[in-house]
């Protein structure tokens, strides 16, 4: 009956599974964006994009690790082609910083790579232990909070940070960045490592440069070069010999 209880709460979910989905959080949105805000402010935004996206190479590391995935040669050469095709298009010498001078922001953007490959393999997991998605992505953030508040708290005390004025614009871009950019691209991150292999699933990253340079081209007329189309065809090719149907994904 106590059994019976403590699974009614929390849309059924037991008490362990409940403490299971913090402990993702935990990961995902209190380490991971952590150290993407982090880094990116003591690193650049061009260094983010280039480094953070090693993210799907961690991913097929943990799924190997962790849910025992094989790692096929079509899957490296795969995540190579993905990784180079991203790196063509999000590279330009001129923006990439290596110094002394954002060496700290550059580990913590590494660390963001680790962690969100670490978190959507934590995902995959407890999907494939019945949790549903829709609970997972309501449940998991809240285990950011004992990451996202404690610095909150030192930013606007030890460190001085202030908060500026809160306008309705600004009021519009957080509802839109809270609604569209994080509640519903994680749940569809996370229906797709329910749906797939954590290491196909994880290719599904590489969009990311891809589909901003499109809007770039749509909403500020930046013109798509050569670098684009090149990149991209890499990605495509990781993505369509990722999915041949020759590789498996789990194995016993």
């Amino acid at each position: 009956a106590a059994r019976g209880a403590a699974q009614s709460k929390g849309a059924g979910l037991s008490r362990q599974q409940i403490l299971s989905l913090l402990g993702i959080g935990f990961v995902g949105y209190g380490l991971s964006l952590g150290f993407q805000f982090w880094g990116t402010r003591l690193s650049t935004a061009a260094n983010g994009a280039l480094i953070t996206s090693g993210a799907p190479v961690f991913i097929a590391i943990f799924a190997y690790w962790l849910l025992r995935e094989s790692l096929t040669p079509a899957r490296i050469v795969a995540l190579a082609l993905a990784t180079i095709g991203v790196v063509i298009v999000v590279f330009d010498p001129q923006d990439i910083r290596l110094g002394a001078d954002v060496m700290w922001g550059n580990i913590g953007l590494f660390g963001a790579a680790v962690t969100w490959g670490l978190y959507s393999v934590l995902v995959k997991r407890a999907a494939t232990q019945g949790i549903p998605t829709l609970s997972i992505t309501v449940m998991a953030p809240a285990g950011g909070l004992f990451v996202a508040i404690p610095l909150a708290v030192w930013e606007l005390t030890l460190a001085g940070e202030r908060v500026g004025a809160i306008t309705p614009g600004i009021v519009a871009g957080v509802l839109f960045l809270g609604i569209v950019c994080t509640a519903l691209a994680v749940y569809l991150w996370n229906k797709a490592f329910e749906l797939l292999d954590a290491t196909a699933a994880s290719l599904l990253f590489f969009a990311q440069p891809i589909v901003g340079a499109v809007l770039s081209a749509w909403l500020l007329a930046e013109p798509l070069g050569v670098q684009f189309f090149l990149g991209g065809a890499l990605i495509l090719l990781g993505v369509l010999l990722v999915s041949l149907p020759m590789n498996k994904g789990n194995v016993s």
